[in-house]
């Protein structure tokens, strides 16, 4: 089910890349890198079909199909942004507000009454952004996580993804799918002293502190309902992609309660399923490595993270971070 970066299972017949530590493509045995597993997988009697693994082109064409039915994602005239200073590469880290105004000068928050928004935006709220803390989650908690799950799996989006998923024997049912993206998102691991402090959607969606850093927070509607309230800070952007309408990208540098942010990439203005959908498929996909996409006849990368400290079910991992990469 997970694809690991150190072993064959699923990636049999992938295409050969330097960015993965060992390998499973066809010649990897005349070129002496295959992964340990790979006989036992990808030999004449291996049990991980090549026709399982996840080609490049297929995340291409996948990823398309994803944004083509991202149906409750903003509209041009839903946000009206102002991205003011352009910082570059050596003024990212410097903490300098050179952008006086907000961001976002509009957000038709309509688009928050959405199943799918109302149900992400009731997480936000659950989580302590210190790490080191231990998470204390209600009932209540739990039934919002899978209130949730309920509202994504009902687009099409998302239905599309799973649909890939199984047939790429990855899951075998939709229940399956869905108790599993509540592990590896909402599961609980140590990112301090030994506290369960942490979570995949805690992390990527909500954002955290650690030594005295902003640590993932890569959403932009808890962006932009933090700026509203006055405990975000706006500074300047490094990176704005090409699309000229949404989802966008943006490469941002801002500080949260006086903590700092050098570089916080976002899709901008998508629904929570599209980030959500688009995270999970590159976590199973290629962990630890970044994820070739194309949005609208754009290429884009997604970098994940599994998290290799703890593991849940029979040895799966969970996600410790997924972000857009700004160039």
């Amino acid at each position: 089910l997970y694809t690991a970066p150190d072993s064959c299972e699923g990636r049999c017949g992938e295409p050969f890349s330097e960015e993965d530590e060992c390998h499973c493509h066809m010649e990897c045995e005349r070129d002496h890198n295959c992964c340990e597993d790979h006989e036992r997988h990808c030999g004449p009697d291996g049990f991980s079909s090549s026709r399982d693994s996840i080609t490049e082109q297929e995340l291409l064409e996948l990823s398309e199909q994803l944004y083509g039915v991202d149906h409750n994602k903003a509209q041009p005239s839903d946000i009206a942004l102002n991205p003011q200073h352009r910082a570059d590469p050596d003024e990212t880290g410097d903490k300098q507000d050179r952008s006086p105004q907000p961001l976002y000068k509009y957000v038709n928050e309509e688009l928050f009454s959405k199943p799918t928004y109302a149900s992400f935006i009731k997480l936000l709220d659950n989580y302590l952004r210190a790490t080191g803390r231990e998470e204390e989650v209600t009932a209540e908690e739990l039934r919002e996580q899978d209130h949730f799950l309920e509202e994504v799996m009902k687009t099409e989006l998302m239905k599309k993804l799973f649909a890939f998923l199984q047939g790429k024997n990855r899951y075998s049912s939709e229940q399956e799918f869905v108790q599993d993206l509540k592990e590896m998102w909402f599961g609980l691991y140590s990112r301090g002293d030994g506290e369960r402090d942490s979570s995949g959607f805690e992390h990527v969606f909500s954002g955290e502190v650690k030594k005295g850093k902003v640590s993932g927070f890569h959403n932009w509607i808890r962006f932009y309902l933090l700026e509203k309230q006055g405990v975000v800070n706006y500074f300047s952007h490094n990176f704005d992609g090409p699309w000229d309408t949404y989802p966008d990208v943006l490469g941002l540098q801002f500080s949260w309660d006086g903590f700092y942010k050098e570089v916080g990439s976002a899709f901008i203005g998508c629904s929570p399923e599209f980030e959500f959908g688009l995270y999970t498929l590159c976590f199973l996909a290629r962990p630890g490595r970044a994820c070739h996409l194309s949005l609208g006849g754009h290429r884009l990368s997604v970098q994940t993270y599994p998290w290799t400290k703890s593991t849940y079910g029979s040895g799966r991992r969970f996600i410790a971070t997924a972000y857009v990469m700004s160039p």
